[in-house]
């Protein structure tokens, strides 16, 4: 098989492979899948992103949403913060939670620089299923609602796999910076979302 063959297979699985996803705005009804879902990074030992600091609020998940409410009061918010929207990652077929998904709706300094405007994170046992690809392709739809034309995301230099993730999403790299945190190579992508909309169809 050649290579633009293959490459147009791969493609053609990739895509019965997505619209398996939909995103579902955190309740109080959540709580207990919400907090199974943290539990199971704690016992991978796993990173976890895009939850709208919901690992600081473990023990008052009730205090995570009104924090998830004043996120979009932007009438009362502090200067260097801005706006978001958080939305849990559900496969249709059976409802469990596979992952969230973060957008901030504008950028600061820091987000500019280092946090962009998506951030996401598959849980442990859900990863390499095609879902983080579909999530912020979900994103992106977000983002155009919100008139957002031009997406930064950024991962770590050495997750290979978030790098393609971005990639098949349209991201095209910008540069490579020196995490002001965790002093690691930081890439940052730009994805025009009107292109990638146009010219991605899952």
């Amino acid at each position: 098989m050649g290579l633009v063959n293959l490459q147009t297979s791969i493609e053609r699985v990739l895509v019965k492979m997505m619209n398996k996803l939909k995103l579902i705005s955190p309740t109080a009804e959540h709580e207990h899948l919400a907090l199974e879902f943290l539990q199971e990074f704690k016992e991978y030992g796993s990173e976890i992103n895009g939850t709208g600091g919901l690992q600081r609020y473990s023990e008052n998940y009730s205090e995570w949403l009104v924090k998830l409410r004043n996120d979009l009061d932007v009438t009362n918010m502090q200067s260097d913060r801005v706006p978001s929207t958080t939305f849990f990652v559900y496969r249709k077929e059976d409802n469990r939670m596979v992952g969230m998904i973060n957008i901030r709706h504008k950028l600061n300094d820091y987000l500019l620089k280092e946090g962009g405007h998506i951030g996401y994170g598959i849980r442990p046992t859900e990863r390499r299923k095609g879902y983080a690809t579909e999530t912020l392709y979900l994103g992106l739809q977000l983002c155009k609602e919100l008139s957002i034309d031009k997406v930064l995301v950024t991962c770590d230099k050495d997750n290979i796999g978030s790098a393609r993730t971005i990639q098949k999403n349209g991201g095209v790299l910008e540069n490579e910076i020196l995490d002001s945190q965790l002093a690691e190579v930081l890439q940052r992508y730009w994805i025009d979302v009107h292109e990638a909309l146009n010219n991605i169809s899952w």
